[in-house]
């Protein structure tokens, strides 16, 4: 396994842009640790999850959506899980996420999937490579991503579902804005959603 401990190797990098939905700017406070955005008063990796896999329930889409024309995707920030309806009605999933880690950073609001891709690529924008002048320029597909195996990009710009590496995100307070699932779970609802795909985050 990767040593994740090295200065400014896959902890120091993962840690503060794992979640970052492709671009939004850190808080101050948000990078001087590895771990940003984490909450410090949960135990260990498993604490948070088991508490949010107790507070799941399965919704039914009508609250919610008028149709479901192009499917939906749901995702509660509170409860932190994602839930989608099929178009015709006969799949539905609820999976585990991450959120953004704080209220300012989380966007709620009707959106959309414009976008779907797997593989994807990372690049800071400006303003993030100003305050991080050592993170690079690009990052390829692969293990360092912070995107994860596939991503769903959204109408609102720089937001995303997508994947993530470092598992320990999930089911914690750790995104600047993006939503992120296990890589296992953003690969099976990447083959559920279109371009088109509604998405509501309440």
């Amino acid at each position: 396994m990767t040593d994740l401990r090295k200065p400014f190797d896959r902890r120091a990098f993962l840690g503060t842009a794992a979640l970052l939905g492709a671009g939004l700017a850190l808080p101050a406070a948000a990078q001087s640790t590895p771990d940003a955005g984490l909450e410090q008063h949960e135990d260990n990796e498993y604490t948070n999850m088991r508490r949010n896999i107790s507070s799941f329930r399965e919704l039914d889409w009508p609250p919610y959506f008028d149709n479901l024309k192009n499917g939906a995707i749901l995702v509660d920030t509170v409860s932190r899980a994602l839930h989608f309806w099929s178009e015709d009605q006969t799949v539905y999933r609820l999976y585990p996420t991450s959120v953004p880690v704080s209220d300012d950073l989380t966007r709620r609001g009707r959106t959309e999937v414009i976008r779907k891709v797997e593989g994807p690529t990372w690049s800071p924008t400006p303003s993030m490579k100003q305050r991080n002048p050592d993170w690079p320029d690009f990052v390829p597909a692969g293990p360092d991503n912070p995107l994860g195996t596939h991503a769903l990009y959204l109408s609102w710009q720089y937001y995303r579902i997508h994947g993530t590496h470092d598992t320990r995100k999930i089911g914690r307070k750790s995104s600047n804005g993006c939503i992120g699932l296990y890589n296992e779970h953003i690969k099976e609802l990447f083959g559920y959603a279109k371009v088109g795909t509604q998405v509501l985050l309440i």
